[in-house]
């Protein structure tokens, strides 16, 4: 059979694809648009210290655990219609948030947010999937998706500390709203609908069951980086585990699965998969630590931290059309994502030049080397995923990548943050005379410098100074544990993803016309 020639994209869909870009930023930004705020929450609503925790955490855990089902169900019935539901349900719950007169009313709205925010980012994703059908525009449209998505999580602190400077707390929740507006007023003029030729029943105890899997793993992760290993957060994982077990059974048994588990079996599909939780284990896993090293190490306040973290963006911004570029000229992907996780190697093995009195250019140097390799490695697993699966499977392919990351980042945030602490706590000394202080100087940096504070003049540059070593041994010790994921990741690319060709400039991707997409021998 000859190759059928795909629709080329025109300015209505490039047009469009900014378009869906506003909900992606913001839902991106909602992850990270907390981190200044919260003092001023827990002024007006004083939240005790759980609840400030949920607060911060059950828009991530929402999110995460309806991703699968709300792809599925924008496969059915419409993506850009669930798409306008989530946008006009995210605007209200943004003003509910903004509005919150307690801490339960603010969970709440957080909750409800995240209801919102998993109808939003599979949609975009699969909408971009079905707008640019020709291989080479929708490697370059992912590569734009790519860079907006990750310049989310940059730009919220920063867009939190400039409305917190001029306005209540609140507004970090009521700038969602007249963006929201905006896409609705555009999307159903510039973004065409698209969906699942077949009908079917929608996969209601698959979606019950995807729910359970995914909420109590995500939560064992991120109780286990919080407070380490311990019997109720790996009973959850435990939990999350088997009734990840019985969505897999469930999905071979009905006749109209949410996904379509043979999907794995698709080098460009599964391989992609891999790699691109690899690739998040190491962005959010590590963010923490340069974070923090900005803050507490060099002694920047949280907004000037922010806008130096933007500093490297520069040059990352500009790393996912380059690669997608490469693939177009006949690179094979395989050899660029084994580069994106080299690049990312070599800059946490440059993290070892960085002591606690290093000048700040080289911490940004080599935060810049892995966050350009990670980005590259994100860009071209999204894209293979995305272009791996039929177009009527968009949605549920999409949510099953972002799924993925989400675990990939909590993973890498539980497991590197664990190696980092456990170092710090080795290596930071307790003076003589605060052996009651122990505990509170060996938790954290933070802790450290705030006995610090009550000290003397010479004592508490003794002190402050040994903990800041203590955190850059722990930063290093991190470093090298992300190292090894990195080579992990490289040879992965290298086995998984070796039949996957370059990027092609004219065929549609179906499952007929392109040999990676048939099952792996």
């Amino acid at each position: 059979m000859s190759p059928q020639i795909a629709p080329r994209a025109g300015r209505r869909e490039w047009i469009g694809l900014a378009v869906l870009l506003l909900p992606l930023l913001l839902v991106s930004m909602d992850v990270s648009v907390l981190y200044f705020a919260v003092p001023f929450i827990s002024l007006d609503l004083h939240p005790s210290a759980t609840q400030q925790l949920w607060i911060f955490d059950i828009y991530g855990f929402v999110l995460a655990g309806l991703l699968i089902t709300m792809g599925a169900l924008g496969d059915r019935i419409g993506r850009r219609k669930l798409l306008l539901i989530g946008a006009v349900a995210f605007a209200a719950t943004s003003t509910a948030a903004a509005y919150a007169h307690s801490a339960e009313a603010l969970i709440g709205a957080r909750a409800l947010l995240g209801i919102g925010g998993a109808t939003l980012m599979p949609s975009t994703l699969a909408l971009v999937r079905n707008m640019f059908q020709q291989e080479k525009q929708r490697a370059t449209a992912i590569a734009i998706w790519t860079a907006a998505l990750t310049s989310g999580v940059a730009l919220g602190p920063i867009l939190s500390g400039f409305l917190l400077e001029h306005f209540w707390w609140g507004s970090v929740f009521l700038i969602n709203v007249p963006f929201m507006v905006l896409l609705v007023m555009l999307a159903p003029a510039l973004v065409p609908e698209s969906k699942q030729a077949r009908g079917g029943r929608f996969d209601l105890l698959g979606s019950v069951l995807s729910l359970g899997a995914v909420l109590p793993v995500i939560w064992g992760i991120k109780e286990m980086a919080a407070h380490g290993v311990g019997a109720r957060p790996l009973a959850a994982i435990g939990a999350g585990l088997l009734l990840a077990a019985g969505f897999v059974w469930r999905q071979r048994a009905t006749a109209y699965p949410m996904l379509e588990l043979t999907l794995f079996r698709r080098p460009a599909f599964g391989g992609a998969i891999v790699v691109s939780v690899l690739a998040m284990f190491g962005l959010v896993g590590f963010a923490i630590f340069t974070t923090q090293f900005l803050q507490s190490v060099l002694d920047m306040s949280p907004l000037k931290a922010a806008l130096w973290s933007l500093a490297p963006s520069v040059v990352v911004g500009g790393a996912a059309p380059t690669a997608a570029a490469l693939a177009q000229r006949g690179v094979r992907k395989a050899y660029l994502v084994c580069a994106g996780f080299l690049l990312a190697l070599a800059g946490f093995a440059a993290f070892q030049l960085v002591q606690a009195n290093s000048p700040l250019w080289l911490l940004l140097v080599v935060a810049m080397l892995y966050s350009t390799g990670l980005v590259v490695v994100m860009s071209l697993g999204t894209e293979m995923i995305v272009g791996a699966v039929p177009a009527e499977q968009a949605g549920a392919a999409s949510a099953v990548s972002e799924t993925g990351t989400e675990f990939g980042g909590a993973l890498g945030m539980a497991l590197l943050g664990s190696l980092g602490t456990a170092v710090y706590r080795h290596e930071v000394p307790v003076p003589a005379g605060l052996e009651n202080f122990a505990g509170t100087i060996r938790e954290t940096l933070a802790g450290a410098a705030g006995v610090a504070r009550a000290l003397p003049g010479p004592a508490a540059n003794e002190l402050l100074t040994s903990a800041k070593v203590a955190f850059t041994a722990g930063m290093h010790a991190a470093a090298l544990g992300a190292v090894a994921v990195m080579a992990l990741g490289a040879v992965v690319a290298l086995i998984a993803l070796r039949r996957v060709p370059p990027t092609s400039t004219e065929t549609a991707a179906t499952v007929a016309e392109r040999p990676e997409l048939e099952p792996a021998a």
